[in-house]
């Protein structure tokens, strides 16, 4: 990492995720605060929770994020819109949609393809696909981010998290298949700034991680090293 790399402003990419299963109201208000003290670019919370972020937030700088069919991808379409439609009324600026890596790794391309279009089309949202990177071949890598910026999404995100993490090799093949269309989303294992820089410089133009803060505090021990 350069000189100049080590002075990045990594805030304004995070996505300040809390998706432990067991999170409670008061560990979502601390995320929240801690989202608007930083000035993150959103909180990524399940759908139960996007309605209370949305009021934690109201007027405030982040936006609330919302994971569909997570961490599997694996629900029917139906179930998946309507979660989407959902998350939508309650206030998600952003909805971070698995795909069905089974339709994918069956070669039904276009069953695959509506999967996604329609949470694009029927929700006007920024949507980010997320492929699971560490469960795929390249060749089917490059199938999916292909389907996905057809069927209009805004992000091509990496991990879950569940499975494996973002790695700079990932991040450099989506933003090479993107070629400027859409956003890339490094996500997973995300645990130090100089990773995240690593993943920025890459091509991500979007963090998912839950130790945000702990990164912001990394780049400012550093900042104070270097000074």
């Amino acid at each position: 990492m350069t000189a100049i790399q080590s002075d990045i402003d990594i805030a304004p990419f995070i996505d300040h995720a809390l998706l432990n299963p067991a999170a409670t109201p008061e560990q979502l208000t601390k995320c929240c605060e801690e989202a608007d003290r930083f000035q993150f670019a959103t909180v990524c919370v399940y759908p139960f929770y996007v309605r209370e972020a949305a009021i934690l937030l109201h007027g405030k700088h982040p936006k609330v994020c919302s994971v569909i069919a997570f961490p599997t991808g694996a629900t029917t379409s139906a179930a998946k819109l309507y979660e989407a439609q959902e998350a939508a009324e309650n206030g998600a600026a952003e909805l971070d949609v698995v795909i069905n890596l089974g339709l994918l790794k069956a070669g039904k391309t276009d069953e695959l393809h509506r999967d996604i279009a329609e949470i694009c089309d029927e929700t006007g949202l920024i949507v980010k696909a997320i492929l699971e990177t560490a469960l795929l071949t390249e060749a089917e890598k490059r199938l999916a981010a292909e389907i996905c910026m057809d069927a209009g999404v805004t992000y091509l995100k990496t991990n879950t998290g569940f499975y494996g993490g973002a790695t700079v090799a990932d991040v450099s093949l989506l933003d090479e298949l993107g070629k400027g269309r859409v956003g890339i989303k490094a996500s997973g294992g995300i645990r130090t700034y100089e990773q995240a820089v690593d993943l920025i410089v890459a091509g991500a133009t979007r963090l998912g991680t839950s130790r945000g803060p702990d990164l912001i505090r990394d780049r400012n021990k550093q900042l104070t090293v270097n000074s």
